[in-house]
């Protein structure tokens, strides 16, 4: 009975020990898995950070002078524009008829490129403008020059400013017969 309980036990301890390789195996198998996967992340990451520092060694290679903006200027600009709108806007607010109260650039751009003629007198500079050819725009023309000369206009230098509006220029077709 002893061999045959030797032998049951040898068996018994066999099949134990196979159990317990079997279950190792497992653990063994699931190890490389992870580290394998592991190994292709690793890899992966490797791969796009040789991608990154290749684009990174492009963009030095063709890497352009960058300048310092000196923003002096624009200030200097944007400070003049101002002044010019607020010029504007004084004279509309002092010598354009009442239905110019709410006018804009647009409106009022007409007066300021009307072409003219300038006299300096001793006393008073003569501002000569060129009609309209539009008899609504020439009706406020007469009425800003009768603003100018009710509410008078002077200069630095303290000569009177005065606007007047010159005669229409019409055109000429002399030619002369052949």
């Amino acid at each position: 009975m002893s061999a045959e309980l030797c032998r049951i036990q040898s068996k018994a301890m066999q099949r134990l020990a196979d159990a317990e390789l079997l279950e190792l195996r497992y653990k063994m198998e699931r190890a490389l898995d992870q580290s394998n996967a592991e190994q292709r992340k690793r890899e992966r990451y490797c791969r796009q950070q040789r991608q990154v520092l290749r684009a990174l060694s492009a963009l030095n290679a063709h890497e352009q002078q960058i300048y310092e903006l000196n923003n002096d200027k624009d200030q200097i600009m944007t400070v003049c524009k101002v002044a010019v709108v607020n010029l504007v806007m004084w004279t509309r607010d002092q010598y354009f008829p009442s239905s110019y109260a709410q006018a804009t650039w647009q409106r009022l751009e007409p007066f300021f490129k009307l072409p003219g003629q300038i006299s300096w007198e001793r006393d008073a500079v003569r501002v000569t403008l060129r009609p309209f050819t539009d008899r609504q725009l020439n009706h406020d023309l007469i009425a800003l020059c009768a603003q100018v000369a009710a509410a008078p206009a002077h200069l630095p230098d303290g000569r009177r400013l005065l606007l007047t509006i010159g005669a229409a220029q019409r055109l000429s077709l002399d030619v002369s017969p052949h």
